[in-house]
């Protein structure tokens, strides 16, 4: 069946500047250390797209539309379809000494954030510093190479991402899913997550992500599993297998 509008989609995906034949992101970890944009603090792996809540750029989004499960395209995005042609008129020049006194030392292809907008400084020289306002992306064509690993169509493997957009080191199998009521969905996650930086907040914002999706829903609980025998149990059973 194949890829629709709202679909729960798990997508692998490498993005590449046409132009200058660089990738720039990935969900796969051998893309990403061959082309040197690996991050110690990403978790690589296929991610969940909803197909048409602009997790992607809508252009890519539209054509993974009617795609089967397993299937493989590639996708170019030019400018018009991506993040807009180049505007002039958001190309500033200003005195380096208004950047020193909010403590920026300017350099080149530095991002720096202006009166709450986002510039990369182009060039620096006589005392004059030039601001690129317009998006990195702009004027660049980008090609995409997806597949669809596999569309979710059963409520408790699309709650299981859900909670890994929010906990991604967690593996499906460590999640598990029940309901014990109307409108009660119980959630059990691994002890470890007791540890996880912001780990209120996250459940807080997965509680309204998964209520937002799912109407019928009006309580959520989190249940934290510490198995305290379980240990002991592998122990017996290892010298049980001995003997």
């Amino acid at each position: 069946m194949p890829v629709g509008k709202n679909d729960f989609v798990l997508l692998e995906y490498t993005t590449e500047v046409k132009e200058e034949g660089k990738v720039i992101d990935t969900t796969i970890e051998k893309v990403a250390r061959e082309h040197r944009i690996y991050k110690e603090d990403k978790v690589y792996g296929p991610r969940l797209v909803i197909i048409g809540e602009g997790m992607l750029i809508k252009y890519v989004e539209d054509n993974i539309v009617g795609m089967e499960e397993g299937e493989e395209k590639t996708i170019e995005v030019p400018p018009e379809k991506g993040f807009g042609h180049r505007d002039p008129k958001k190309i500033r020049v200003v005195p380096a000494v208004e950047l020193s006194r909010r403590g920026i030392i300017p350099k080149v292809n530095m991002q720096v954030e202006i009166n709450g907008r986002v510039a990369v400084i182009r060039s620096v020289g006589s005392g004059r510093v030039q601001l690129d306002f317009n998006h990195p992306l702009a004027g660049k064509t980008l090609v995409y190479r997806v597949k669809v690993v596999k569309i979710l169509k059963d409520r408790k493997s699309k709650v299981k991402e859900l909670v890994r957009r929010w906990l991604p080191t967690l593996k499906p199998d460590e999640i598990d899913v029940k309901t014990s009521g109307k409108g009660i969905l119980n959630i059990y996650l691994p002890p470890r997550t007791l540890l996880m930086e912001g780990i209120g907040v996250r459940k807080r914002s997965i509680a309204m992500d998964l209520g937002k999706r799912f109407g019928d829903l009006r309580e959520i609980r989190f249940i934290d599993v510490i198995k305290l025998k379980e240990k002991e149990e592998k122990e017996k059973k290892k010298s049980e297998s001995k003997t």
